[in-house]
């Protein structure tokens, strides 16, 4: 059976981080996800689609406990922050 688009982008874009104070938030993950489309020629799906895929994933959206890597990340950091480009 193949991954679905949600499992690709968390195996893509993301690494469990458990010892963390300050777990990525929803709005952040989701953020994320429409950098990880942009940059795969994706269409994102709607927020409500996205949080309802990561709940079928096991991701608690309160307390992800993931950290973000890849290119995805480096264009959300960039986006979110564009005086920083």
């Amino acid at each position: 059976m193949a991954a679905s688009h949600f499992s690709q982008f968390l195996a893509e874009a993301t690494v469990p981080e458990f010892d963390t104070d300050c777990p990525m938030s929803a709005d952040c993950l989701y953020g994320l996800y429409v950098s990880w489309c942009l940059l795969k020629g994706l269409e994102a799906k709607p927020d409500v689609t996205f949080r309802a895929a990561m709940h079928r994933e096991g991701i608690d959206l309160h307390d992800t406990r993931l950290r973000m890597v890849g290119p995805a990340a480096a264009d959300y950091i960039l986006s979110s922050y564009p005086a920083a480009a």
